[in-house]
């Protein structure tokens, strides 16, 4: 999706899905400030990514390495989504290069968490213990931030 975005200067979120500081997010943290709570979206963003990875996953092996992406964008129409999670919004179209503001991504430091992640994904959705302690180890890492005009050369580096 990144090669995406810098190759056509737009990316469409799956389903339109994204993350954000909405009113419900604000509402379920008593305390917390707006960078707080961006970093509780940026959280839902990156096991969203772990998400999307799987599902790539099932589609067939890849020569990209797993490392979880999260884009930070300022758009402006978007409609929240409670019945999914707090953080969650729909985008009404596609995102420009030029409203991208950064991105995050995995070190390859990360990789072995977040390829055992991949596997572990859907038992951790439904209840599994281990399963989520997985997903943990991989949340546990710190995703690296990129300025957008660094893009080309992160993508080149992978």
């Amino acid at each position: 999706m990144l090669q995406t975005l810098v190759a056509d200067r737009s990316i469409s979120a799956v389903n339109g899905t994204a993350f954000a500081v909405t009113p419900a997010l604000r509402e379920s943290y008593s305390d917390g400030d707006d960078d707080e709570l961006a970093e509780v979206a940026l959280r839902e963003a990156a096991l969203a990514s772990v998400r999307l990875l799987a599902g790539a996953a099932d589609d067939g092996p890849s020569d990209l390495p797993a490392r979880r992406a999260v884009l930070v964008a300022e758009v402006d129409d978007v409609k929240p989504r409670p019945d999914l999670d707090d953080a969650v919004v729909r985008l009404s179209g596609p995102v420009t290069y030029d409203q991208v503001v950064a991105a995050y991504v995995d070190n390859q430091a990360a990789e072995t968490a977040v390829k055992a992640a991949i596997d572990a994904v859907d038992a951790a959705d439904l209840g599994d213990e281990d399963a989520e302690l997985t997903v943990g180890d991989a949340q546990d890492h710190d995703l690296a931030w990129y300025a957008t005009q660094e893009l080309p050369f992160l993508l080149n580096l992978l």
